[in-house]
């Protein structure tokens, strides 16, 4: 065997490297293949999640419609509060689009009246102290209703808790302020925009202005004060613009 010469050390030099190139590209394209797969999987599955959520938003607003059906009166104020609740919930800093269950917390907040007899929910004069006792009730009903629909998430905060007061003289559970979960502080004050821009039986519905004004004058006791200053950074146009999507 002859001497090993510059030339041969340079030959086996860029074989080498040819080898690791060849190497190299190989495991290159095997993860691109591994890419797109994953890429088609992700893809897949977002659609799967999507279509998920459209069964579930279906779901959650069939059964919000069968409650409404009780009462004629109140139109879609399910869909109405839920649509103001979402768009005050963006102004509060809740973000709606990672937490959709708010949303069926939104729709679904009265779910419990369905415990409550036609003849106290429909009476038309005042409430004895009793009937008061049985319809404050409709929280702890509703969150008792849905304690083991595991999809609904937080949304089952929003019904136990939409009836709390930031001043603590609420219910069920008589929580005060930040005690009360967030998006219950914002349903609250979408739910009572949506009530005083409402016909009822016993009054006419208030312009939106109107109604700003009442929700300011109980902040800080009924309303949580940073989610009044939330509802002023939203205009009149864009909740009557809402309204009516949801008539």
């Amino acid at each position: 065997m002859g001497p090993i010469t510059g030339e041969d050390t340079v030959a086996s030099l860029r074989a080498r490297l040819e080898e690791t190139e060849r190497q190299t590209a190989a495991r290159q394209r095997q993860l691109e293949r591994y890419a797109a797969d994953l890429r088609e999987v992700f893809k897949q599955e977002r659609a799967r999640a999507q279509e998920l959520r459209r069964s579930y938003i279906s779901t959650v607003r069939a059964l919000s419609n069968a409650v409404e059906a009780r009462d004629a009166y109140t139109g879609k104020h399910a869909e109405r509060v839920a649509a103001y609740g979402i768009e005050l919930a963006g102004a509060a800093g809740l973000d709606v689009a990672d937490s959709p269950q708010i949303e069926f917390g939104f729709l679904l907040h009265d779910v419990g009246k369905v415990g409550v007899p036609d003849a106290i929910l429909f009476k038309p004069g005042a409430l004895s102290e009793d009937e008061f006792a049985l319809i404050a009730q409709h929280p702890v009903i509703g969150s008792e209703i849905l304690r083991d629909v595991e999809f609904l998430g937080e949304g089952k905060l929003v019904v136990r808790h939409h009836h709390e007061r930031w001043d603590g003289d609420g219910y069920p559970d008589r929580l005060v302020g930040a005690e009360i979960p967030l998006a219950a502080r914002v349903f609250a004050v979408a739910d009572a925009l949506d009530a005083l821009t409402t016909d009822r039986p016993y009054r006419r519905a208030t312009r939106f202005s109107r109604a700003r004004e009442e929700i300011r004058n109980h902040a800080g006791t009924q309303f949580d004060p940073d989610v009044v200053q939330a509802l002023e950074t939203i205009s009149d146009e864009t909740f009557a613009e809402l309204r009516a999507g949801n008539p």
